[in-house]
């Protein structure tokens, strides 16, 4: 006699396929995660090292000063000259970090995200240094992603931000308050651009050169330099 009837799995079967599945999944989803992270941190590094080139093209223009203007206040210049000016920068996505979860933007305007902040010490008494006033620019960092304060990566500068604008400084950012980490490898990491104009993924912090450092806690003799000129 024949058996017409179809094969089916037991409920074992479909357990033990599930949990295959679930292993399976369990192992590729952090490397998946890892891929993406480091593709988010190379393009991150892509964004500074435009931003270097325009600031170089602003200054060789404007005498060797940073881009400035008339107060201390006024740290958000560089947007308006680097993002609306297409001379310095050819898109305003440039400003904006991969790590920065909000819509992006083709075209900036006053509503467009700002990722990226630049380190206030640049100015002095209000106006903007120039670059040979640098003890050491290898060690000085100029910009760095700017992030808010919270337990995830967050940012929420604007176009528009109000003075002093977009500005980083050790762990402290504005606007966004104090960051608790990097923006990737679990938060141990973070790229910055420093004044010689190249640039670098480094450690958050730790007992060697950290981007949080502003005196030697041991091994980073350059940590004085790091956010003052």
């Amino acid at each position: 006699m024949t058996n017409n009837r179809s094969p089916a799995f037991t409920i074992i079967e479909m357990i033990v396929v599930l949990g295959v599945i679930a292993i399976m999944m369990s192992i590729t989803y952090p490397v998946y995660t890892s891929i993406s992270q480091r593709a988010k941190a190379t393009k991150d590094l892509s964004n500074l090292r435009q931003i270097a080139l325009a600031t170089q093209m602003y200054m060789n223009d404007s005498s060797g000063a940073f881009s400035g203007c008339a107060t201390q206040t006024c740290t958000l210049t560089w947007v308006s000259q680097f993002g609306t000016n297409q001379k310095y920068l050819s898109a305003w996505p440039v400003l904006e970090s991969p790590f920065d979860a909000r819509a992006t933007s083709e075209l900036g305007d006053a509503n467009a995200a700002i990722s990226y902040g630049i380190n206030p010490n640049v100015y002095s008494s209000g106006n903007p240094i120039l670059a040979d006033k640098i003890t050491k620019p290898s060690t000085f960092i100029v910009f760095a992603p700017a992030q808010k304060s919270g337990t995830t990566v967050a940012f929420q500068g604007l176009g528009n931000s109000a003075a002093p604008g977009v500005e980083v400084q050790a762990t402290t950012s504005t606007p966004g308050g104090v960051a608790t980490g990097g923006t990737h490898n679990q938060r141990t990491k973070i790229n910055a651009l420093f004044a010689d104009w190249h640039v670098e993924t480094m450690a958050w912090t730790g007992t060697g050169p950290a981007f949080t450092h502003t005196s030697d806690p041991g091994g980073d003799p350059g940590a004085q330099y790091r956010w003052s000129p």
